[in-house]
This record gives structure tokens, sequence and C-alpha cells, in this order.
């Protein structure tokens, strides 16, 4: 049925369109009484056999949904009906910003793929954490980044201020220096840059009651030294993992 009827009449509209249709149709069609059940019932899988304990979280299953759709975490608990045991919100940064000029997604239907060039458009990082008061029914993850006006100088105090803003309303931090799509970013990639920005959120998690896993989000593009590099930086910092991997920016 997808693919032979709703596939098409969506591919009628530009894929950022139908984003957008999808979260508000999410945010609707939950308020109906007994769909989030009836969503349950037919999406979610309970088998002991795929429970996961992965930095201290206990994860019903090891499926979960990637950061780049819910940016404003405005459905996480809607999508936690389909059976994902974690939802990943963001990349939120600082200050709201728009992203990149549109269009700036492009579907390759010859080759089932989508070139995204979003550029962390969201609504600030404030929004996402009025958001996430609501009760969560999934694991929640924070994907932090810096607003593109922010000089790489000054990157730092972005990654911060997020740190701080998120900190009481996620369960584990992703720290995205990779993402090709914002001017100069993956300038923070380099081994000195990483270590002081992710020196100083361990510092930061240190004054808090409550541990919270940090992971580095790397680029599919590194090459083997700058791999060797993030093994040194992960041991140097203390960092709990690392998310492979970011948007590439070969086709």
């Amino acid at each position: 049925m997808y693919k032979h009827l709703i596939r098409p009449i969506l591919f009628l509209l530009q894929p950022e369109t139908v984003h957008h249709l999808i979260v508000n149709l999410l945010k609707i069609g939950f308020k109906i009484p007994g769909i989030g059940f009836l969503t349950r019932i037919f999406f979610s899988v309970k088998d002991k056999r795929l429970k996961r304990t992965f930095l201290g979280m206990d994860f019903e299953n090891p499926i979960g949904f990637a950061a780049g759709f819910d940016k404003n975490a405005e459905v996480f608990n809607q999508f936690a009906n389909f059976g994902f045991s974690f939802i990943e919100i963001g990349t939120v940064t600082p200050k709201p910003q728009p992203g990149n000029p549109r269009p700036r997604s492009f579907r390759i239907p010859k080759d089932s793929g989508l070139i995204n060039r979003m550029g962390f458009n969201n609504k600030g990082v404030d929004c996402a954490v009025k958001q996430l008061k609501r009760k969560h029914q999934v694991i929640v993850g924070g994907n932090i980044g810096k607003n593109t006006n922010t000089s790489n100088e000054d990157a730092l105090n972005d990654y911060v201020y997020c740190f701080n803003q998120l900190y009481h309303s996620v369960d584990y931090f992703v720290v995205n220096l990779s993402c090709p799509n914002i001017k100069d970013l993956r300038k923070l990639q380099d081994k000195d840059s990483t270590i002081t920005i992710l020196n100083k959120l361990t510092e930061l998690r240190r004054s808090k009651e409550i541990y919270k896993p940090i992971l580095l989000k790397i680029s599919p593009d590194l090459t083997d030294n700058q791999l060797d590099d993030v093994v040194e930086t992960f041991n140097i910092t203390g960092i709990d993992g690392v998310v492979a991997t970011n948007t590439t920016v070969s086709r």
C-alpha cells in the first residue's frame, strides 16, 4: 500500500514539506483516544531477548531514531509508539535559526537516496527544553551544535549553553562537530578543538548530581589518521562513546 499508493502521493511534494506534514499528522493523530494503543499493538515488539543495557541505560531494543527528524522535540513520545527504544532530538543550537536557504533537501529516487543540506534549522534549545517537560515514554538523547553565525573561536560557549540547558531534560548527549552543512563546523573536528570542547563538557558533568553519557558524532569522511585522533580524543577526554556517522559530503 505504501509503495504503490502513499509514496507516489508523497513524492508529489517537496521532501521538507512531507517532513512538516508528518510531524503535524503525528501531533494531531495521537490526540485521538486509542491511536497510541493501536499503534503500539501493530508496531511495538516486546521481547526480553531484544533488551540492551548500554552506558548505564536500559533499552527495550537496539533500534532508535537518530537526530535530524524531531529537531525541536515535538513528537518524541509519538514516535515511541512505533517501537523505538530511544529518540534523539536536535540538532539544537542556543538560538533559533532558519538553516540554509531552500530548497535544501533533494530526493534521488534512482538510488533510493536523499541529499540533505538543512543546516541546523531549529527553534533553539530553550524551545526544546519546554517541549521536553512532557513525561518521556522513551529514552531521549540531546544532539547539540553551534549557531551558524557563531565563530569557531566562540563555539565552545554555544556547546556549553546547550549542554547546561538540556542537562535535566535528556538522558544522554551527542556533540555534533561533524555536520557538513554548517559553514566551517567540521574544522572543529581537529583534535585540539574537539578535546577542548569535550573536556569542558565532561568537566561540567562532574558538577552535576546525575551522570549523563556524552558521545561524539563523527563524519564518515574521516581519514585513517583522523580516526586515530578520534580514538585518542576518546581516551583523553573520558567521553562515553562515538556516534558513527554524520552526513557524508560524497555521493
